[in-house]
């Protein structure tokens, strides 16, 4: 079935950045000092088609690195927000949380919901763990914000919180963040 005719319809419905966990309110003032990057993409480059989500692509998380951790870091935390989904709010792809914050990456695959290194919260969708792009056919481009967070103490979350569970755990233990944006289009 052709859907593109509803991605074009909904061409000009999207989240925004407003309703996106880097702009909540309690952790604006959470200093940007984390340098997050990936070998796959850079800043506002093109996410490749095999981190996709299933249906679209191979549905693998890319590899990511880190570095500027700030002192006092017990484990971090990264989230992945598609910021023109046409929702009121982003669409949540990624919560991982309890990555040692010895760790300066995680490798390609590391993220998937089959990860037993990581402890996950819910998606937009309910499922858990990397679940890649696939926005609406027709849509254009969609931007991905990865976050990743640094807490010096464990998050006190329920199994599989949902990002406002989670969000709320991690505001008074947020000591530093970083970000980097993706973007993919499906044709």
């Amino acid at each position: 079935m052709n859907t593109q005719w509803i991605g074009r319809a909904l061409h000009h419905f999207r989240a925004g950045s407003r309703y996106s966990a880097w702009n909540h309110p309690a952790l604006v003032r959470v200093p940007d000092v984390i340098h997050l990057r990936s070998e796959w993409f850079n800043e506002g480059g093109e996410i490749p088609i095999r981190a996709a989500g299933k249906g679209v692509g191979d549905n693998i998380s890319p590899p990511f690195t880190w570095d500027g951790v700030p002192a006092g870091t017990i484990e971090l935390a990264l989230l992945m927000e598609d910021l023109d989904a046409p929702l009121p709010r982003p669409f949540v792809h990624l919560i991982a949380y309890g990555i040692p914050c010895h760790l300066n990456g995680v490798p390609e695959g590391a993220l998937g919901p089959s990860g037993g290194a990581f402890r996950f919260g819910r998606n937009t969708n309910g499922s858990h763990g990397y679940m890649g792009p696939r926005p609406i056919r027709g849509h254009g481009t969609h931007r991905y914000a990865i976050q990743i967070f640094a807490l010096n103490r464990a998050p006190c979350v329920g199994s599989r919180p949902n990002l406002k569970s989670f969000l709320n755990c991690v505001f008074a233990t947020a000591i530093g963040r970083g970000r980097l944006i993706g973007m993919f289009t499906r044709e």
